[in-house]
């Protein structure tokens, strides 16, 4: 197949995150099977217009605050220079309403939608236009079918006017080869917990430090470590230390592979308190190294945690009830274990290559119309 992708960021952008690793973790595999790739997205400064990255021919026009002007003039370049089997557009900014610029099958990649939780995060006026740009998805895409990385995100699709019959679920995969188990590692002593992604506002993370500072009223021993970079460490240092959690809460910033995995592998319990994602890679990750989560009880978390099996969820916003689960967890090694036992059983039946089978399936399906 000729495929034609477009999404806001690569894999190699500064800012890539959680889809970024998720579209080329899947396009890359189809790629190396002898697919034509091609991705159209934004650049940065000093960034190599074109480029092959893993297999993909990448196409970099304009910047992060720019692509949305300049991306339909550049997939209608991309449509004219050769005719795509099928064009993907990967929603995890505004939608770009692409679907329009040609008669190709058409499929629309969704991690998530943010809905009302953008003005969490965003000033008022480009939450609003972010709330307000996804208002129109299910006219937009009237032609396009749809994949949804999560029952929650299908929910959300269908809430919003789309078909159910039109949208394929498919769960993001992990490397259970890398991200597993190792005896060499211990959990630490005294327990310790962790949060490990981006520093973003709407992440939730002053929760986990809310929840620590009324767990530590019963158990002072108790840490939490904090690995990622964003713009809100600043805030979440003030709250930390407006607490007096200074000596109890550690920014590691940025963290390498292999600091991760230390740091999933030694925790006792992996905290996500976020109101919405649209799957949770990091919960899979951790319960590939064979750690529980405690996340909130929010749209992709409930899908990516089986609560009581792999971890436990809690209210969002609930700081005593996330504190009540740390306690528990700081209490019981072996609960620890028979949790983190059973996510390592979740997370192995979650591959890429399972994820890149299905979708594959599913667009020679499209195209094949």
């Amino acid at each position: 197949m000729n495929l034609l992708v477009v999404n806001w960021l690569d894999r190699l952008n500064p800012q890539a995150g959680g889809a970024e690793i998720h579209l080329f973790e899947i396009f890359r595999r189809l790629a190396d099977r002898g697919h034509r790739v091609r991705l159209v997205c934004s650049g940065w400064p000093g960034a190599t217009p074109v480029e092959m990255v893993d297999g993909i021919e990448v196409t970099r026009v304009a910047g992060r605050n720019s692509f949305a002007l300049a991306a339909r003039g550049a997939v209608r370049r991309a449509l004219a220079q050769e005719r795509p089997d099928v064009v993907v557009e990967d929603i995890n900014k505004l939608p770009l309403f692409l679907a329009g610029l040609t008669d190709r099958p058409f499929c629309v990649l969704v991690p998530h939608l943010f809905g009302t939780t953008a003005f969490q995060e965003a000033p008022w006026p480009m939450a609003a236009t972010v709330w307000l740009a996804e208002l129109p998805i299910p006219w937009g895409y009237r032609r396009a079918d749809f994949q949804a990385i999560s029952e929650s995100t299908r929910d959300d699709l269908v809430a919003r006017g789309v078909r159910a019959e039109r949208i394929r679920v498919i769960h993001p995969g992990v490397d259970s080869a890398m991200f597993c188990p190792d005896p060499a590692v211990r959990r630490t002593t005294p327990p310790s917990f962790l949060y490990i992604g981006r520093l973003k506002r709407y992440k939730g993370v002053d929760l986990a430090i809310r929840a620590l500072a009324i767990a530590r009223r019963t158990r002072p021993d108790l840490s939490l470590d904090i690995a990622g970079t964003g713009d809100d460490r600043a805030r979440l240092e003030a709250v930390t230390s407006a607490l007096g959690q200074g000596a109890a809460v550690r920014f590691h910033g940025f963290v390498d592979e292999a600091h991760k995995l230390t740091l999933l592998r030694s925790t006792w319990g992996n905290l996500f308190p976020s109101p919405k994602e649209g799957w949770g890679i990091t919960v899979v990750e951790a319960a590939a190294c064979g750690t529980p989560s405690l996340a909130s009880d929010s749209p992709g978390l409930r899908d990516s945690v089986r609560a009581g099996e792999t971890g436990y969820l809690v209210p969002h916003g609930d700081a005593d009830a996330l504190a009540a689960r740390m306690l528990e967890l700081a209490a019981d090694p072996a609960l620890v274990e028979r949790l983190g036992q059973a996510g390592r059983r979740f997370a192995e039946s979650h591959s890429w290559d399972h994820a890149a089978d299905r979708t594959e399936a599913h667009l020679r399906e499209l195209g094949s119309r």
